[in-house]
């Protein structure tokens, strides 16, 4: 089976997100651009990109996706302990490009980063239209963790996370559930399983039960 190329217009449907690839999992499309109006209808469709720098933007759906159902989430002792004791300052949105070029860090036995000057400025855009946040831990007025994201309506759509202190990640998650709770979002995309993820509730179903949920809790953009 061939990949389907896209072309220049961001309007352009995606192809049916049954018709990905089961090796590598869930790879969709390729080309195209990471301009606003593409990404929306990405995420809309259960379809996010995800390529290394220099290769063409690539577009993925996996089967099974991985997922958080934001009342699911799982605390555990010790960090039901961190919570208490409230070291950390939390915020919202007050640093999102921060936040961006920490989790395009690379991480130990990884070399590079997917998140190329590219998705970062894609990224900065969507967040500037009000599309996508940033959750922060600061201890003494220095960024020490968090995460960023995507949301559409009722989905919150995570991207990344990273962590300079211990627990960091783990408290800025805990407060983004919270947060999309009050607001009454229904689910969190988690993308592709890790067993840090797992540990914290999250859980893998199957694609046309996600694509189920985001027809369900998106409006048409």
């Amino acid at each position: 089976m061939n990949i389907h190329w896209l072309g220049d217009n961001p309007r352009e449907p995606f192809p049916d997100v049954e018709r990905a690839f089961t090796e590598p999992d869930g790879l969709l499309a390729a080309g195209g651009d990471l301009s606003p109006e593409r990404l929306i209808n990405a995420y809309q469709h259960g379809i996010f990109p995800w390529y290394n720098p220099g290769e063409p933007i690539l577009w993925w759906s996996p089967n099974p996706r991985c997922v958080l159902f934001p009342e699911q989430i799982k605390i555990s002792k010790s960090l039901k302990r961190t919570l208490k004791k409230n070291i950390f300052e939390i915020r919202f949105d007050s640093a999102f490009a921060q936040v961006v070029n920490a989790c395009a860090e690379p991480r130990p036995n990884q070399e590079g980063t997917w998140i190329s000057d590219e998705m970062f400025q894609a990224y900065l855009k969507m967040h500037k239209l009000g599309y996508a946040h940033s959750v922060e831990c600061w201890q003494d007025g220095v960024l020490i963790g968090g995460l960023y994201g995507m949301a559409l309506d009722k989905v919150f759509f995570g991207e990344s996370m990273f962590s300079r202190v211990s627990d960091a990640s783990k408290v800025a998650l805990v407060h983004l559930c919270q947060w999309l709770l009050a607001k009454g979002f229904k689910l969190i995309d988690s993308q592709v399983h890790t067993a840090h993820l797992e540990r914290m509730g999250a859980e893998m179903i199957p694609r046309r039960d996600f694509i189920q949920l985001l027809q369900e809790n998106i409006k048409a953009i």
